[in-house]
């Protein structure tokens, strides 16, 4: 019995660094490397703020054609949609300084001037394209002004007349890039075109009865907004 204690711990003894042998070493792999969350920009929310720029008058109008300097507020409100897509609404209420009245001189002697909108606003839509903090979008709505004040006068002495209406509403179109810069703030530069349609002389100096023309104005704005809440980088989880 003896003997065969001592053959079986000689066997453990001489068996046990074979079987260590047999056990595969431990591998170790490389940590992934870390991947910063991704930012997701929302333009979902409403919005005020300002607005600066110039406007001019187009061809055949009565308004001034030389850029006049403009400032106003807007307000409104966004819906991002399907990732990338943007539509939303707003209103817009810009003052403008005084200018240069266009004339028109007839060859009668009949003289046509128009005083100058110191008021303009419009109601939109708008639609855009965002990608990261930019929004790419285009706008169009209804449009209206302070005044549509003409006068005639004939050798300097002012004339009775009559026109087809005030065309102080009309519609507007634009387009304009935003950029989402900080929180809750966005930057914009815009172009906006507005039209009143045509005032036509009904009656007066026989020179100028059926004389027409175009009522309408250009503006360029650069402008800040202020958004609540929603707006500005969201980190996405995952």
């Amino acid at each position: 019995m003896k003997k065969l204690l001592l053959g079986a711990a000689a066997l453990i003894v001489f068996a046990a660094p074979a079987a260590a042998a047999d056990i595969p070493a431990r591998t170790y792999s490389k940590a992934p490397a870390y991947t910063a969350p991704a930012v997701v920009y929302n333009w979902t929310g409403f919005y005020i703020g300002g607005h600066l720029g110039g406007a001019f008058a187009g061809d055949n109008s009565l308004q001034s054609s030389d850029a006049r300097f403009l400032g106003g507020v807007q307000a409104g409100f966004d819906y991002q949609f399907a990732q990338n897509w943007v539509i939303g609404a707003e209103a817009q209420y810009s003052w403008l300084n005084g200018g240069n009245n266009n004339g028109v001189l007839f060859p009668g002697g009949t003289l046509v001037t128009g005083n100058n909108n110191n008021q303009l606003g419009s109601v939109t839509g708008r639609v855009g394209y965002t990608w990261g903090p930019a929004l790419l979008y285009a706008k169009g709505g209804y449009a209206w002004r302070d005044s549509n004040n003409i006068g005639v006068t004939v050798a300097g002495v002012p004339a009775a007349f009559t026109t087809d209406g005030n065309h102080k509403d009309g519609y507007t179109v634009g387009t304009g890039l935003e950029y989402m810069f900080a929180p809750n703030w966005s930057a914009k530069a815009e172009y906006q075109y507005y039209n009143f349609g045509n005032t036509t002389i009904t009656a007066g100096p026989p020179d100028v009865v059926g004389a027409r023309f175009r009522n309408d104005e250009h503006s360029v704005k650069v402008g800040l907004n202020y958004r609540f809440g929603w707006g500005g980088p969201v980190v996405a989880k995952y």
